[in-house]
């Protein structure tokens, strides 16, 4: 009898804690929707194309959505090669006493407070950008338009990129380090004494077999990039514009609702800066949807196989 009360009463917890989240989740959808009723009803879809925002009667996103998009993908772009790397290094490729160091290190990064990363970006990484890196790269790169003047003060896109990276890393690399894990060490052995390297077992059996995974860890990782918003208002400048030099300066969706959250002089800004925070809800929901469609669609190979087959073709 008490087995049942006790099954009865896990199951209660557990509908109960899931309807209390799903509640939460639709009181917030709700208050940011219907705070940003008045703009969304007087500036329409236009709000989306216009680049000004002037803090009176003239507001408009466009340069925020191009500024979230490309520090975003950027982040993304410099985040995702390291984090697989180190949850491979961890998984596969040190001893089992580097990895119980090094991992909870790795972990820790994502514990540190974003405002505190933000002024190491303002402290440390914004002489960096200024006095070696962005001349570095223009003096190489400079004939594509991507990597124009420097910037004066070191601030701009491209140092909110990398403080993005150094936000996203440790998700990336956690999640893919657990991944990799999980992959029966009797296929990797038996890759191996197939005849396969060590590089060769780890394209054709640990990366074959978590493709889906490992796309999925990215894209949270890019959702965390999308939604951060203290580091980013302290390092990338808060210029409304849309540059293709990514040394200058701009602006991202979080950053603008940061910056402006107390500061509103007008009630159209006010429900001007919730429906940046609709826009950013949408944005972070197709995100966080197409990391469930990529697991959910995708077929994991057959790592066996696959190992075989890649120690055959050495052979």
């Amino acid at each position: 009898m008490s087995d049942r009360l006790g099954d009865r009463a896990l199951v209660g917890l557990t509908a109960g804690a899931s309807v209390i989240a799903v509640v939460i989740i639709g009181l917030i959808i709700y208050q940011v929707v219907d705070s940003a009723s008045p703009a969304i009803s007087k500036l329409g879809l236009g709000f989306l194309g216009h680049q000004t925002w002037n803090g009176t009667d003239v507001f408009g996103a466009a340069t925020m959505i191009y500024g979230t998009a490309v520090t975003s993908v950027g982040a993304l772009l410099i985040a995702g090669p390291l984090g697989i790397a180190i949850g491979l290094y961890l998984s596969l490729l040190t001893s089992g006493r580097t990895a119980a160091i090094i991992g909870p290190l790795v972990e820790l990064l994502a514990a540190v407070p974003s405002v505190i990363i933000g002024l190491w970006g303002i402290v440390v990484l914004d002489p960096i950008m200024r006095s070696t890196i962005e001349p570095a790269l223009h003096n190489v790169l400079g004939w594509i338009p991507l990597f124009g003047s420097p910037s004066l003060s070191g601030a701009g896109i491209f140092t909110a990129i990398l403080i993005l990276a150094i936000m996203a890393l440790p998700i990336i690399a956690a999640i893919t380090r657990d991944l990799f894990l999980t992959v029966p060490s009797e296929l990797k052995d038996g890759a191996l004494a197939l005849g396969a390297t060590r590089w060769e077992m780890v394209r054709g059996v640990v990366l074959g077999s978590m493709r889906p995974g490992i796309a999925s860890a990215c894209i949270l990782g890019a959702s965390r990039a999308i939604g951060e918003a203290i580091a980013v208002v302290q390092v990338i400048g808060m210029v409304y514009q849309i540059p293709l030099n990514q040394f200058a300066n701009g602006a991202t969706l979080a950053s603008n609702m940061a910056l402006h959250a107390t500061d509103n002089s007008t009630p159209l800004e006010t429900a001007s800066i919730f429906y940046l925070g609709v826009i950013l809800l949408v944005m972070e929901l197709i995100v966080n949807l197409a990391a469930q469609a990529i697991v959910r669609y995708y077929r994991l190979p057959d790592v066996t196989s696959g190992a075989a087959a890649v120690a055959v073709d050495e052979l």
